[in-house]
């Protein structure tokens, strides 16, 4: 975790004199602190709440940073106060932004004051998805068989962009507005689904890919004849605006920075369920066992 330190720019002023090693010495920690040098400096990442992807690569980047002397502190959010907060220069970097879709409405209101860094997964996909037994397999369907769902759509946080987009274009094109459409938390939506699965029950949820609860659980997504949820999107890395220039070694890693399915999704499950308190040593655990490819992200 960050440990916010200024180091204090050196005055000398007794009687007057202004030593050249002093200056030059000043001149290094300006440096150093402003992260333009060697000796890294001060990040904050800014994680989406109950975002997997979001965490999985925060944790990962804060691991690969703090081991190339930057101080890395990770803050976590809703994605409408992570965007802000990037806009503000609160936030240094986030690593999960959709596109085109999902948070396309984010990037239109704060994408001025922000710098794309790079893509780094390239087929993720917002979804609405059933347990693989469900007696449907399109959205076209679910009206006629809501009393199959209990009546329910069950969805993740009020503001998260996934919602947004059921709430405004799959509710209404496919008829469901007599469907109760729960919103809360991924976490709350992910316990829901573990009961239902366990108990051999139908249910239906709001979901996405990459998302380790595709490995977790037999799952199959609805087919959405009419497109509401988009295509395939990128998942994008956005900085501060400055960040570049500040801090180009950063820059240039996370904008060449790409991730494998495969990869993402076992780091993931070693995260789920854990205490936040054991990330820092899962996530080390974790890089041992793929120090060929972690360090290949600094090459």
């Amino acid at each position: 975790m960050k440990l916010r330190a200024f180091a204090p720019f050196a005055m000398a002023a007794a009687g007057g004199l202004v030593l050249a090693g002093c200056s030059a010495d000043a001149e290094t920690t300006e440096e150093a602190t402003s992260g333009t040098g060697t000796a890294g400096g001060d990040l904050t990442l800014a994680v989406f709440n109950g975002w997997d992807e979001s965490l999985a690569t925060s944790l990962l980047w804060e691991n690969i940073l703090e081991g190339k002397g930057y101080n890395v502190e990770l803050e976590y959010a809703d994605p409408a106060v992570v965007f802000q907060g990037v806009a503000d220069g609160d936030y240094d970097v986030v690593t999960d932004v959709w596109l085109p879709l999902t948070h396309a409405s984010y990037i239109e209101e704060f994408g001025d004051d922000m710098e794309e860094i790079g893509a780094w997964f390239d087929s993720a996909a917002l979804t609405v998805a059933v347990n693989a037994d469900a007696p449907i397999d399109s959205l076209a369907d679910l009206a006629e068989h809501a009393d199959e769902f209990d009546g329910r759509i069950v969805g993740i946080e009020p503001g998260a962009g996934l919602t947004a987009t059921v709430q405004d274009a799959v509710i209404p094109t496919y008829g469901l507005e007599g469907m109760e459409f729960l919103t809360s938390s991924t976490p709350a939506m992910l316990s829901e689904l573990d009961t239902a699965t366990s108990n051999g029950e139908n249910i239906i949820v709001t979901l996405w890919e990459p998302h380790w609860a595709y490995g977790a659980y037999d799952l199959k997504n609805l087919e959405d004849p009419e497109g509401t949820l988009g295509e395939a999107e990128n998942i994008v890395t956005y900085g501060r605006t400055g960040l570049g220039e500040d801090f180009p070694e950063v820059a240039e890693w996370m904008g060449a920075f790409t991730m494998d399915a495969d990869h993402l999704y076992d780091l993931e499950n070693q995260l789920n369920g854990a205490d936040s308190a054991d990330y820092a040593d899962i996530v080390s655990e974790w890089v041992a066992a793929n120090q060929e490819w972690v360090d290949s992200l600094t090459a």
